[in-house]
């Protein structure tokens, strides 16, 4: 460590963030401070730390969930830096099939022109240039927030190895009998005209209409009730459950399909709850994931109603062609002119899925598609976290990663677009089917390859391993894999979690050759909402963009406000104001590191020696030495919230506005401390900036590079505790502090209350501090409290009793000449009035029994608080002035 004693600091007078955050991270990268090296792991020179980070679309930009992931990600990977762990940060982007498609085909649209106009091949190369362009403006903002991620090894889901790797996977699984092709109902987009999974649907409370129809006459006719008028055209029966006595006659024989005029059966099955509604169903297993499974044990056809873009198709009626919507309300009006409709319910709440990518309503749709078999994959993924070779954290959302894992359906993986990893598999044309891996030659003529391209949670599901060159066998991956932490949001927990969980326990071994999870703990955090707690939407008008908030308040300031309310698994609420405050505090770091480098502070090139310090440093460094502990202890229980609240309440309450107070008695006043004083205060701001230094990272190094001379703190050391004192000599100092620090509080308030202003120094004899253990610290106490010692002249003319546990001390104090004796007066008569009002208006609704019977509790117990205070008030500004009544 080198000494530094400057005369005036490096450092302008008020701390700029705008100025020195961006060159400052260029300095990081030019230097390679965030580059991993495996072999200092492989040699066992350092243990392995490792994230990937979970990437972002490539057509994002930094939202504030981002902003939260990442600031957590990054005091983790500084912390681990600087503790000595050789990590690595790993960063890249996912391609975003549906999202990036989409960008793109709007671009053509401006031209009147489709992806079908100039086929695949162009459409995929003008992805590419746009992605060149114009993806990855995230990537400059992770820079801006101060992601010291790995950027030598940034990785894209469609680069060279990472396809390698989705091809090498989708072989071995198609191999093993775990991802099949079948014609299943799944989630269709028609605005994306793809499949969906399940986790790309969101599902909200949406206004439509539940409409109930008659289908045959008389005693053979049967009611029934749909949201989707318009799906009764593609009807294939009606179901009653089997114990139904009021449908036992109709079992085995057929009713008239309505409009169609097609005979439909009424079967008998044991799904159909006859408690619910009129207790009969109609059946569409072309378009409902419940009706499929009917059809399928009752050998119904399928009739498929609605196209690839959700218009009517092939039911021979004059609905064909109509959008759905407009079919909709067209099919009930002739249902309604028929005499079909026997009741509305408009509207009618109910829950109805989206595309998370376009938000158009999804359409359960019967079409071929590819699945992966995930039930060995999800038992082995829940057995993981069963048997602790994963952990959750926090452990009570191990629930809801087990209610997913165990009811996990078989996974849609194809899409129908042409931006992704294509499907590699390959027709014949004698029907031929053959999977080829990344090292096979494709087919030759006559053979043509499925157009599919892979759900984008596919290749996502490898990032763990795929991001370090599986299926090689790297250095990066014996070093890094299985990663020491997925840092990520409890609202992907149960589908982009446990799609890494399954593949890589799939694909990855440890040593002893058994199944590798890819992370040692998922620590989850919450949602970022408003300073009201409520969740975001644009609708609201309640949405951060935290770029704005960096570009105002810097970095740090975001990063800090974000941290101080990561606590695990629960949601934080925030607001312009909160990151003002962090801002601020910024500010005093800055202030009071800048004060110590203008008084000579500096920071020893050796320990000091507790046993030659006064109480007031000694005290600074057992606090600085408890704070280092704890805030070791919450950074590895993932408690990045108390850990940096600690940190917070430390620096602003204790160190900078208590122990600089105390350092300038002695700076100032004490030449035979000054010295000793200069150390502890260049000691504890060397310390306080490494422990701040993963939170708020380019404050931290602007102001240790000028105190210490250092490098950088990224490559600096974390903190250590030194041994401890003898713990009786610690909790001696703590308490005598601590009885300086009420001391002092109780005289300012006193001082206050007389009206005297904070920086004049009074006339004051103290009395006590002998017997309160205080004699020492009587000099610190009247330099922070501004006591002057008493003239030849003193004459006291008011005085207070300071309680210390079962001691107390005094002070008397002689106000003549620093008190406007007539102003005073006239301040206290107004405050006095206002009581008394106060008093009054409070006694007269307390004495109003009508009043105190209907008002809420709560109502009548805040206007007896009022009344104790101001009758508090009174009693003492009514003894302030009679004080002042006998003042000279």
């Amino acid at each position: 460590m080198t000494a530094s004693a400057a005369a005036t600091p490096d450092l302008p007078s008020q701390y700029d963030p705008a100025a020195v955050e961006v060159a400052t991270y260029q300095r990081w990268e030019a230097a390679g401070y965030f580059t991993a090296d495996p072999a200092r792991v492989l040699s066992g020179e350092k243990k392995p730390f490792s994230i990937v980070l979970p990437p972002p679309n490539v057509t994002g930009s930094l939202h504030i969930g981002h902003a939260l992931d990442h600031t957590i990600m990054d005091i983790l990977s500084r912390w681990h830096r600087m503790s000595g762990d050789e990590t690595l940060w790993l960063p890249g982007m996912d391609h975003a099939g549906i999202a990036t498609q989409n960008v793109v085909e709007k671009k053509l649209a401006v031209d009147g022109k489709t992806r079908h106009d100039i086929g695949r091949e162009q459409f995929v190369q003008k992805v590419w240039d746009w992605k060149a362009e114009s993806g990855g403006m995230i990537l400059g903002q992770m820079r801006r927030l101060g992601d010291s991620v790995d950027w030598s090894r940034e990785r894209f889901t469609l680069d060279d190895g990472l396809s390698r790797a989705v091809t090498t996977i989708f072989k071995r699984l198609y191999d093993d009998g775990l991802i099949y092709r079948a014609n299943r109902i799944t989630h269709w987009c028609p605005g994306c005209q793809t499949a969906l999974s399940d986790i790309e649907v969101e599902h909200s409370e949406d206004a439509g209409e539940l409409v109930s129809l008659r289908y045959g006459d008389g005693d053979r006719s049967v009611v029934v009730a749909t949201t989707r008028v318009e799906t009764m055209l593609g009807d294939t029966a009606i179901a009653v459950h089997p114990d139904d006595e009021r449908y036992r006659h109709l079992v085995g024989t057929t009713v008239t399909l309505p409009i169609v005029g097609r005979e439909i059966p009424v079967v008998a099955d044991d799904h159909v709850d006859p408690s619910f509604g009129t207790g009969a169903v109609k059946v569409t297993p072309a378009h409902d994931p419940n009706d499929f499974e009917i059809g399928r044990r009752h050998d119904l056809p399928a009739v498929t109603i609605l196209d690839l873009t959700a218009h009517i198709t092939g039911t021979g009626t004059a609905f064909d062609g109509m959008d759905r919507f407009e079919a909709r309300a067209a099919v009930k009006e002739e249902l309604r002119r028929q005499g079909r409709v026997v009741a509305e319910k408009i509207p009618y709440l109910h829950a109805v899925g989206h595309c998370s990518r376009s938000d158009d309503v999804v359409e359960p749709r019967l079409s071929v598609q590819w699945f992966v078999k995930v039930g060995p994959l999800a038992t082995a993924a829940g057995d993981a976290v069963r048997d602790g070779r994963t952990r959750i954290h926090p452990p009570e959302l191990a629930a809801r990663y087990f209610e997913w894992v165990d009811n996990m359906h078989d996974w849609t993986i194809s899409r129908q677009l042409w931006w992704g990893h294509r499907i590699p598999v390959w027709y014949g044309p004698d029907g031929e089917v053959r999977c080829v891996g990344p090292d096979e030659t494709p087919p030759g003529a006559g053979w043509t390859q499925d157009p599919d391209v892979l759900d984008t949670w596919f290749s996502s599901g490898l990032w763990p391993f795929s991001t370090m060159g599986w299926p090689d066998e790297t250095e990066t991956l014996k070093a890094f894999y299985p990663t020491s932490v997925l840092v990520t949001g409890y609202d992907i927990l149960f589908f982009w979690v446990a799609r890494m969980m399954m593949l890589g326990l799939y694909a990855m071994k440890d040593a002893e050759g058994n199944p590798a999870a890819p992370f040692d703990v998922v620590a989850l955090h919450g949602m970022v909402r408003d300073e009201r707690g409520r969740k975001m939407s644009k609708s609201r008008g309640n949405v951060i963009d935290p770029m704005a908030w960096i570009e105002e308040y810097g970095a740090d300031a975001v990063r800090l406000t974000l941290a101080r309310g990561a606590n695990p698994g629960a949601d934080l609420a925030t607001s312009a104001d909160w990151v003002a405050g962090s801002r601020n505090f910024c500010s005093k770091l800055f202030n009071a590191t800048r004060f110590a480098l203008m008084t000579g502070a500096r920071v020893p090139t050796a320990p000091i020696d507790r046993e030659s310090l006064e109480d007031v440093d000694a005290w600074i460094l057992d606090r600085l030495g408890e704070t280092v502990s704890a805030t070791t202890d919450l950074l590895a229980d993932f408690q990045i919230a108390k850990a940096a609240e600690g940190l917070y309440h430390f620096v602003w309450d204790e160190l900078c506005d208590w122990y600089l107070e105390f350092a300038k008695d002695a700076i100032y006043g004490a030449p035979e401390r000054a010295e000793k004083t200069r150390e502890v205060l260049g000691h504890a701001l060397d310390t306080v900036l490494r422990l701040l230094h993963p939170f708020v990272p380019f404050v931290t190094e602007t102001l240790w590079t000028s105190l210490t001379g250092g490098e950088s703190l990224v490559i600096a050391d974390w903190p250590t505790v030194a041994p401890v004192a003898d713990p009786e000599t610690v909790a001696r100092t703590a308490r005598r502090v601590a009885d300086a620090q009420q001391f002092v509080t109780e005289v300012r308030r006193f001082r206050a209350d007389q009206g005297l202003k904070p920086s004049a120094k009074v006339p004051a004899v103290i009395t006590g501090l002998e017997a309160a253990d205080l004699a020492p610290l009587e000099q610190v106490i009247r330099s922070v409290a501004r006591l002057a010692a008493p003239g030849d002249d003193f004459t006291a003319s008011v005085s207070v009793q300071v309680g210390l546990g079962i001691r107390s001390a005094g002070v008397e104090l002689d106000t003549s000449g620093t008190v406007d004796v007539a102003a005073e007066k006239a301040r206290l008569a107004k405050d006095l009035a206002a009581a008394e009002k106060e008093v009054g208006e409070a006694s007269t609704k307390l004495g109003n029994e009508a009043f105190v019977g209907k008002a809420p509790v709560a109502v009548v117990d805040k206007i007896r608080d009022r009344l104790a205070r101001a009758e508090a008030d009174i009693e003492r500004i009514t003894a302030r002035l009679q004080t002042l009544d006998g003042a000279r």
